[in-house]
């Protein structure tokens, strides 16, 4: 059954957990959309686990756009949500509504994903105006990690958890259908998915929110960079996947693949006459 917006306020509402994992091409959107997640989260993350970048800044419309594209050929009945990269809607609410319209028309996401309290929500308001949903994204915004010193834990004294606590009912009020919480302590997402009436998706906010989400390299060892405390390793894939490639290597260079089972055969009066051209 597809998964829309509808979905994550009735999930909220049923009190059932909402999944979301990253993704950023067609064969994992669609092996993560068979599994049955509820949403597929074309985050800015690409910068760094898929083009290498030292953080998310430097992704562009153009990067979102193609990623956005592949993801949701792959995805069947998972919600696609792409991120509005830097720059493409802090400038003026023109430009986030052109750029929000960009990822929907020519990435063909369902939602997309801004990050920011109240200071970006004239940009949603007209979005949503623009009949987009948008789901916000506080707390820890990568984003903004120049201003914030580095990925550092958001919300640990009264007064940093009152800001957030202001800045999602304010996403509320703009009329985002659900907001990214990202890394603050477990008791301030779990009061804040309590006073909050859409459904809060946590990243390292505690096991209270309404729904979870993880950038599917992380959950998977694939990249080694950063290993934040608030992932779980569910499979060592990287490990599997490296072992596999020195396999593959090794076995070339001896000679040991491809076997007769991996190759094209013909008769032998073709190859006879093969050697007499």
């Amino acid at each position: 059954m597809k998964n829309t917006v509808t979905t994550f306020k009735n999930a909220k509402l049923n009190h059932e957990k909402i999944t979301m994992l990253t993704a950023y091409d067609y064969s994992t959107a669609k092996l993560m959309d068979e599994a049955g997640i509820n949403a597929l989260l074309v985050g800015d993350s690409l910068g760094m686990v898929i083009l290498g970048y030292e953080d998310t800044l430097s992704v562009t419309m153009e990067d979102m756009i193609h990623h956005t594209r592949a993801v949701s050929r792959g995805a069947k009945d998972s919600l696609v949500v792409a991120d509005m990269p830097f720059m493409s809607y802090q400038t003026s609410v023109y430009d986030a509504v052109v750029n929000a319209g960009r990822l929907i028309k020519e990435g063909r996401a369902g939602a997309i994903k801004l990050e920011g309290g109240k200071e970006v929500c004239p940009q949603i308001e007209a979005i949503v105006r623009a009949s987009i949903p948008v789901m916000g994204h506080i707390g820890l915004t990568p984003q903004s990690i120049h201003a914030f010193g580095g990925f550092k834990v958001q919300g640990k004294d009264l007064e940093a958890a009152k800001k957030i606590i202001e800045d999602a009912k304010a996403l509320e009020a703009a009329g985002a259908f659900a907001i990214v919480l990202e890394c603050v302590p477990a008791p301030l997402g779990k009061y804040i998915t309590e006073a909050i009436s859409i459904p809060i998706i946590g990243i390292g906010a505690g096991k209270d929110c309404d729904g979870q989400v993880l950038v599917y390299q992380d959950m998977l060892a694939m990249y080694g960079a950063i290993q934040p405390k608030f992932v779980k390793v569910y499979s060592q894939v990287g490990e599997s996947m490296g072992e596999a490639f020195k396999n593959y290597i090794q076995e070339v260079k001896e000679g040991n693949f491809p076997e007769d089972i991996h190759s094209f055969n013909m008769s032998e009066q073709m190859v006879s006459k093969l050697y007499e051209l």
